[in-house]
């Protein structure tokens, strides 16, 4: 292509590292970082997660050197699943102020002090025999209204044990407004909420399965949204900033740009991304067969993410991510 003033060089801004520094649109923060831990109740040493190279269930123990690494690391926080021995119907350890998620919690929020963002994932998955994000009617399908019921109560437990930020990933309809409607009637006014607004019923938590040791048989097609629809992911983000989320959630994050990208666009709100275990574990896989470089391949990833628009990322990588951008 040439202008009257001679050829059209958009190369010139590529010749070196330094101007390829210099004119970057995207750039990587370790703030901008979030890791998701698992913490196992009863575990004496931490138990690795075979399809998440790297990834372990921590103990209450380990979970403080873990929370003391990604504070020193400048993350911007991190999200807490619990790993409870028992499980029931209803999910009742997540409401037990001594369950694990919010024994956790406890932990995670003294070690931290105001160095990072505490936060708890708010559904009852980890916690049921059945596996499902709430509890089931009598013909066995999850009832959304009774499920919301329980996330109310497990609401205000986590909001008690001190989280700093709840995170709704259960796809119930209403799950934003219910939560702060009990958190507001509680006095924790004051608790910020992550609606996970367009989570898609996808094959990629696969290995995140291992790691919560789910007992779900079927699926999650019912309330997770269908992998072909973008509008509806729209639609899921507009409704729960309606309801009040401080915060909105899209997930997965690799196969979801477009969906992340017009969140990105219209949100009056921040919008995350879940770069999700499946995407972890094929990228480790790739790496350790030898077939991609691995280092370049999780920063390409994440930038990919930010550069559709997530205003900070959930990544198994974010510590040795940080480290790398420090």
């Amino acid at each position: 292509m040439t202008s009257t003033a001679g050829p059209i060089r958009p190369r010139r801004l590529r010749a070196t590292p330094a101007m390829r520094r210099l004119v970057s649109e995207t750039r990587l923060h370790p703030a901008d970082l979030i890791l998701p831990v698992f913490v196992r109740e009863g575990a004496s040493e931490p138990v690795p997660i075979s399809s998440m190279p790297g990834v372990v269930q921590h103990t209450t123990e380990s979970l403080k050197r873990a929370v003391a690494d990604a504070a020193a690391a400048g993350i911007g926080g991190l999200m807490l699943f619990g790993v409870p021995e028992h499980k029931d119907a209803e999910g009742s350890g997540a409401t037990d102020p001594d369950g694990i998620l919010n024994v956790a919690t406890r932990i995670a929020v003294a070690e931290a002090g105001d160095a990072l963002v505490v936060q708890t994932d708010l559904c009852l998955d980890e916690f049921t025999d059945h596996g499902h994000c709430g509890v089931l009617d009598s013909r066995g399908r999850v009832d959304n209204d009774a499920s919301l019921i329980r996330y109310r109560d497990m609401a205000i437990a986590q909001a008690e044990a001190g989280s700093h930020l709840l995170g709704l990933s259960g796809m119930m309809d209403g799950q934003v407004a219910a939560v702060r409607d009990a958190l507001d009637g509680a006095g924790h006014d004051g608790v910020p909420l992550l609606g996970y607004a367009a989570k898609y019923a996808s094959a990629f938590y696969g290995p995140f399965r291992e790691a919560v040791q789910s007992s779900l048989e079927g699926d999650r097609r019912s309330y997770q949204l269908d992998p072909a629809n973008r509008r509806e992911g729209l639609r899921e983000i507009e409704l729960d900033v309606a309801e009040g989320a401080d915060i909105v959630m899209v997930k997965p994050a690799m196969s979801y740009l477009d969906v992340l990208a017009d969140a990105a666009a219209s949100s009056p709100v921040p919008v995350w991304a879940y770069q999700v275990s499946g995407e972890y574990a094929m990228i480790e896989a790739a790496a350790a067969n030898g077939w991609i470089d691995r280092r370049r391949a999780i920063e390409e990833s994440v930038v990919g993410i930010r550069r559709a628009g997530a205003d900070a990322v959930l990544t198994y990588w974010a510590v040795e991510l940080a480290g790398w951008i420090r």
